[in-house]
């Protein structure tokens, strides 16, 4: 039997509401940057490396981390992609590079803007400054961007 059967296609919307939260070591992150312009990690108890972003557990030796360490607004870059082609979602215009970053006093790296509008002006190893937006929103943009010192 090989009849073909006339398919129908319903076109709606679901609302589905959630909420995410970021948990309370990323939450405090992010509450110190964007209330008072400075950046904490924390320090494991065993192995004494400091983790920026915070993480409840290290990731060398699995211990609870709870001693929190204010960082240094500076670092040195590790590795960037120049961003050229701009998009409705980008934060700046072209030319800018997305960065890994390690700051200074922590152990681990994470990846953030920075602006530089000369892509050739960028190495591994140049050093930079966050730059912290006038009016946070409680986000990890509330580091606008990181600046070459």
């Amino acid at each position: 039997m090989n009849q073909e059967i006339e398919k129908k296609v319903y076109r709606g919307r679901i609302k589905v509401p959630y909420k995410h939260t970021a948990g309370a070591y990323v939450e405090k992150f992010i509450t110190e940057i964007g209330k008072n312009n400075k950046i904490y990690g924390v320090k494991c108890p065993k192995c004494h490396k400091v983790n920026v972003p915070p993480k409840m557990i290290c990731i060398e030796c699995f211990e609870k981390m709870e001693e929190w360490v204010e960082i240094g607004n500076q670092g040195i870059v590790k590795g960037f992609t120049v961003i050229t082609h701009s998009t409705p979602v980008m934060p700046f215009e072209p030319p800018f590079a997305y960065g890994i970053i390690r700051l200074d006093g922590a152990d681990t790296d994470f990846v953030h803007i920075i602006k530089e509008s000369d892509p050739k002006k960028l190495k591994i190893g140049m050093k930079v400054k966050a730059v912290f937006k006038e009016n946070p929103r409680k986000r990890i943009l509330d580091i606008e961007y990181f600046e070459p010192i």
